[in-house]
């Protein structure tokens, strides 16, 4: 279907309508009756744009996929969508944080990962992220224990601990030799000692006087 753009007042017409305009080279009519009067002399200022064809002085029948009083919108059915705008039949342009044909998917740059679903938040791209994961694209786990001693979260739960550290919060120092006579290893290959025992490993007893 095309259309003719009369004022405020929209005629439409069918393609073998239009065929019946161009192409009524003798007396014997074709196609269907027009619901207005073709011109072929008409003129129209400004012209006509994208194939639109000058039907009387200033009237315009504008080709599939364009309106206007001279066709110079291109028009997008379906309708773009969240504030996308038309550039060509069918084709829309899109805000940020939106993409598809006609801008009807959310879209977060450099998408979400480990799970996190792209979703619009207030007008705004974001990604919604799964329990365990955080940041703006969903790239940092979560360890809900924490890491402690300078360890990091790789993973949801688990740390990476540095060197002399063990355990799932990274809390359990180790010392490479072990310390003697019920000392603690508090921190790498140091020990806290019982009484009356000291040195590095706890190896020596203190004498009392």
């Amino acid at each position: 279907m095309g259309f003719v753009g009369l004022g405020s007042t929209v005629l439409f017409v069918s393609m073998t309508t239009l065929l019946g305009v161009c192409f009524a080279g003798s007396d014997a009519p074709r196609g269907v009756a027009l619901g207005f009067v073709f011109d072929p002399k008409a003129t129209c200022e400004p012209p006509c744009e994208h194939a639109g064809i000058c039907i009387r002085n200033n009237t315009c029948f504008c080709s599939k996929g364009y309106e206007g009083e001279t066709c110079q919108y291109a028009n997008c059915y379906p309708k773009c969508k969240n504030g996308g705008v038309c550039l060509r039949p069918g084709k829309c342009r899109c805000p940020p944080g939106y993409g598809g044909r006609y801008c009807h998917k959310v879209t977060c740059d450099g998408g979400c990962w480990n799970g996190g679903e792209c979703s619009a938040v207030n007008g705004v791209a974001k990604c919604i992220c799964p329990s365990s994961w955080s940041g703006s694209k969903c790239q940092e786990a979560i360890c809900p224990q924490g890491c402690r001693n300078g360890g990091i979260c790789v993973a949801p739960g688990i740390c990476s601990c540095p060197e002399g550290w063990l355990g799932g919060a990274c809390h359990t120092a180790v010392c490479s030799k072990p310390c003697l006579n019920g000392g603690k290893c508090i921190s790498p290959d140091k020990c806290r000692c019982r009484p009356p025992f000291s040195g590095a490993r706890c190896e020596e007893r203190t004498k009392s006087h």
